[in-house]
């Protein structure tokens, strides 16, 4: 039983450890690893109970705990979890094993080469608590934002908006400028129009978390942070993000949750980083992007917490009614590709970065004013 009084927290990593082979999966040691080591913290009392997955070459880490959030002994469990997940990476020499970590172990350097991510959410659990974890693969942090916005915005998305007195009211988006960090809230619907503004940049904005208007509940997530060992947490960008989402009595309900995920719509990520695709809702064991390192992959794991433990998790994107989401995904997958490195298929420059063309970056300054 969970101790008197005291809320739940989810925590949610996501991390490039190592892929198998090239980008297109993780190696089942390396899963198992997590598992152990994580079986291992639950039967010393550590943790309340966790979940190991995986899409594409991401890994990602879901655990139930009563410390609280930005708590030390857990970050300091996560990142020895991974580190041990690298030393099994390197040994099998998997594709840019540890590539996100330090050298000494001790930090995660630049997080656009794999450094792992956090998320948590705090709350009382509710007489039924439905949760559901979304993983992507070879797309950004703003992938998020469009099912975010049908989700939580969206009456012709989430009925729930119209037909739910808790929900009526609306909720507050949190918005981060990943240029300069900082943070902007829009509560909808009275700013709506303002909050599509800024999140329709996907490169540059994306919503971190969604509370519902009447009472400041929390309802989703979004790994936003940077784990570091001490506990610290800074701003990062990712090409693997995850979200968690609460459903039903009062939040937009499981299926609601899901239909933002039936347009296959265009994300940033890709191949090296740099390409814009359709984002494919897949089952588990479809979650392997290979054509073109792609196209990008989402998965859907729905759990029902009891007394912090995680019941699942159920694959939510097993399903014939999102067959033609991915033939969908499939036909633009072909169309974009048509376009091979031009432009709309490929980022702008000033998304991708000169630093992904440094040698021709070089040549053009070299070049100007001639």
């Amino acid at each position: 039983m969970p101790p008197e009084n005291q809320k739940l927290t989810m925590t949610v990593v996501s991390a490039d450890v190592g892929g198998f082979v090239g980008n297109i999966t993780s190696h089942p040691e390396v899963l198992d690893t997590a598992k152990e080591r994580l079986f291992n913290a639950r039967e010393k009392g550590l943790i309340t109970d966790f979940h190991v997955l995986r899409c594409g070459d991401g890994l990602g880490l879901v655990i139930s705990h009563y410390f609280g959030p930005e708590n030390k002994t857990l970050r300091d469990l996560l990142w020895n979890t991974l580190n041990s997940c690298v030393s099994i990476a390197k040994e099998l020499k998997l594709h840019n094993a540890g590539a996100g970590f330090s050298a000494s172990g001790s930090a995660p350097i630049d997080s656009s080469a794999g450094g792992p991510v956090i998320t948590e959410l705090t709350f009382t659990e509710r007489p039924s608590e439905p949760i559901i974890f979304f993983f992507a693969n070879k797309t950004c942090q703003g992938a998020w934002n469009l099912p975010l916005y049908k989700i939580f915005a969206d009456p012709f998305n989430t009925a729930g908006l119209i037909m739910d007195a808790e929900m009526s009211q609306g909720f507050t988006f949190k918005i981060l400028d990943l240029k300069d960090g900082a943070e902007i809230a829009f509560s909808t619907p009275s700013e709506v129009y303002a909050l599509l503004a800024v999140c329709g940049i996907t490169s540059r904005y994306v919503i971190t978390s969604v509370r519902r208007n009447t009472d400041n509940e929390i309802a989703a997530s979004v790994t936003s942070r940077s784990l570091r060992s001490n506990g610290g947490l800074t701003q990062a960008s990712r090409s693997n993000p995850a979200m968690l989402i609460r459903c039903q009595t009062g939040l937009p309900s499981v299926g609601e949750a899901l239909e933002a995920f039936a347009a296959a719509h265009l994300v940033g990520g890709w191949m090296r980083e740099s390409y814009n695709g359709p984002l494919m809702p897949v089952p588990f064991y479809e979650a392997n992007p290979s054509r073109f390192d792609g196209p990008p992959r989402v998965i859907g794991a729905g759990f029902q917490l009891t007394d912090g433990r995680l019941i699942g998790p159920h694959d939510m994107f097993d399903d014939p009614s999102f067959d033609e989401t991915r033939r969908l995904a499939n036909q633009i997958t072909d169309y974009m590709r048509r376009h091979g490195p031009f432009e709309p298929h490929r980022s702008a420059r000033n998304e991708t970065g000169e630093g992904k063309l440094p040698a021709v970056a070089s040549r053009l300054k070299e070049r100007q004013g001639r």
